[in-house]
C-alpha cells in the first residue's frame, strides 16, 4: 500500500542519514584534535561540518514527521472527541502543512537550480560547491510533502502504523 511505501522510503532515508551524525561527530573531533592538541587546524573541517549538518537536519523532515517527533500543540486537541481531532488534524494538515511544504518544495527547487546554474561555491577557506545542499533541501521537501500524504491517509483509514 501507499502508506508503507512512503514510510519506509523515510525510513530508509532516515536511518543512512543518521549515520551522517557519526561522520559528522567523527570530523568535529578530528578538527577539535588538530586544533588544540597539535596546534594545526584543518582548513577544511567547519565548512564540510556546516554542511553536514545542515544536510542532516533537512534530510531529517519525512523521518521525524514519521515518528510523530515534530512539535504539535497538544494543549488545544487533547479535550477534543476523536471525530472532531480528525477533522482538525486533517484541515491542519490541508491549511497549513501542505502549502508551506508545497512552497517549500518549489522555492527550494528554484533554488537549487540557480545555485547549479551559477556553480555557486561556499566563501570559506575552501570553496565548497553548496548546489547539492540546495539540492538536498528540495528532496527534503519532496520527502516530508509525502511523509505528510501517508499521514492524512492514516488519519483518514484510521490506521496506526507500527513505527519501527
Amino acid at each position: 500500500m501507499i502508506i508503507k511505501l512512503i514510510d519506509g522510503v523515510n525510513e530508509i532515508v532516515g536511518r543512512i542519514v543518521a549515520v551522517l551524525a557519526i561522520v559528522f561527530a567523527a570530523i568535529i573531533i578530528y578538527d577539535v584534535i588538530l586544533r588544540y592538541v597539535f596546534e594545526e587546524p584543518t582548513r577544511w573541517a567547519f565548512d564540510v561540518t556546516k554542511q553536514l549538518f545542515g544536510f542532516y537536519f533537512v534530510m531529517l523532515g519525512g523521518y521525524a514527521l514519521r515518528h510523530r517527533a515534530h512539535v504539535q500543540v497538544d494543549i488545544l486537541t487533547e479535550r477534543l472527541s476523536p471525530p472532531v481531532l480528525k477533522v482538525v488534524e486533517v484541515l491542519g494538515y490541508l491549511i497549513f502543512f501542505f502549502p508551506f511544504t508545497w512552497v517549500f518544495l518549489t522555492r527550494s527547487y528554484e533554488f537549487a537550480m540557480r545555485s547549479w546554474a551559477q556553480g555557486e561555491t561556499t566563501y570559506g577557506a575552501i570553496q565548497m560547491p553548496v548546489y547539492p545542499l540546495k539540492m538536498a533541501m528540495c528532496v527534503a521537501a519532496g520527502l516530508l510533502l509525502i511523509q505528510g500524504i501517508s499521514e492524512v491517509l492514516k488519519i483518514l483509514l484510521d490506521r496506526k502504523e507500527a513505527v519501527q
